[in-house]
Parts: C-alpha cells; sequence; structure tokens
C-alpha cells in the first residue's frame, strides 16, 4: 500500500523544504522567460521563514516529504493575495495544485476572514492558466514588467455567479492580448 499526499499548515521545520521545492519548481518558469533572477529563485531562507510566521502557508507531504507548498495573505479589505503555488514536477498532473489551492483558500477564509482570492502568473504560463481558470478564476488585468513577461492577475469572487464560458473567454482573450 502506497503513502497518500496529506495537506497541512506548514511549520517552521518545513522551510528548508519548501525552499528547495520553490527553486526546483521555478526553474521552467525562468525557463520559459529567460529570466533566472526572479524572486523564487532568489528568496532567501530568512525571507521564507518571515512568511512562514506572517502568512498563511500550506504544504502537501508524501510521507515526510514536502512536495507542493502555496502561500497566501489578506489584506485589510478582505482580498487574499495566493502566491508560489508549487508542485514537484514528478506529482504534477494528479490534481495536487488544484487541492492546495483549495485548501489554502479555505484557510484564509477561516482563518483571516477573506472574501475574495487574488493571484498572478506570468502570460506564457498555460498549465497555471488553465488551474486557475477551472478553479474559478478569472483575469481582471495585464502588467508587462519587461520585454519578455506580461503578469496576468486573476481574482476569484466566491459569491459572484459566473456565466458558464464567461470566464474561458475572458482568460482566452487576455492571452492572446499578451
Amino acid at each position: 500500500m502506497g503513502t497518500s499526499v496529506t495537506i497541512s499548515a506548514a511549520t517552521d521545520q518545513d522551510a528548508e523544504q519548501i525552499l528547495k521545492l520553490q527553486y526546483l519548481c521555478y526553474q521552467s518558469e525562468a525557463a520559459l522567460y529567460d529570466d533566472y533572477g526572479i524572486e523564487p529563485l532568489t528568496q532567501s531562507l530568512a525571507a521564507l521563514r518571515a512568511e512562514l510566521e506572517e502568512g498563511c502557508v500550506v504544504v502537501a507531504r508524501l510521507g515526510g516529504e514536502v512536495v507542493g507548498s502555496v502561500r497566501g495573505t489578506v489584506d485589510p479589505d478582505g482580498t487574499a493575495r495566493i502566491a508560489k503555488l508549487m508542485v514537484h514536477p514528478r506529482m504534477q498532473r494528479h490534481g495536487l495544485g488544484g487541492r492546495l489551492l483549495g485548501a489554502v483558500e479555505q484557510r484564509l477564509a477561516a482563518e483571516r476572514s477573506a472574501k475574495r482570492y487574488r493571484l498572478f502568473t506570468g502570460h506564457r504560463s498555460e498549465g497555471n492558466l488553465r488551474l486557475y481558470r477551472s478553479h474559478g478564476y478569472v483575469p481582471v488585468g495585464t502588467e508587462r514588467l519587461s520585454r519578455r513577461l506580461s503578469e496576468i492577475t486573476l481574482e476569484k469572487d466566491p459569491g459572484e455567479a459566473k456565466v458558464p464560458g464567461e470566464e474561458l473567454a475572458a482568460a482566452q482573450a487576455y492571452v492572446a492580448g499578451a
């Protein structure tokens, strides 16, 4: 019988494993945009520990190994900012990213009174965009950060009813225009 993946709050003891996982997972994003100076690849262990202390950090564990993680904070207006959703490459395409996203949303709502959720990804990150759209996120803006990178901001308001297909068309329009 195999070991199952569990999802729980991260602890300070997870910091080194999260940082190593982050470094591994963000190599593909860095290659996609030809930019190895992105913050997930340059973040220090001290900065990550500060995020663990101040934010809501959730991890996925397979036995004792951290194989996924996501972070979030909530603004005074109730907007949760979700960041650094990552899943070990060997564990991708099995629904773990969606489970982590759901878990951090639930914790941010229950523990920090989040009313809506916001996240961002690069315009070439098709897998990320598909995942976020499939979980109810819709694009609300695009910002050109460099000649190689436009950042798409997506939001989810659990209280708003969406017309089926409307969010997909909006996302495709943002990606096509980026």
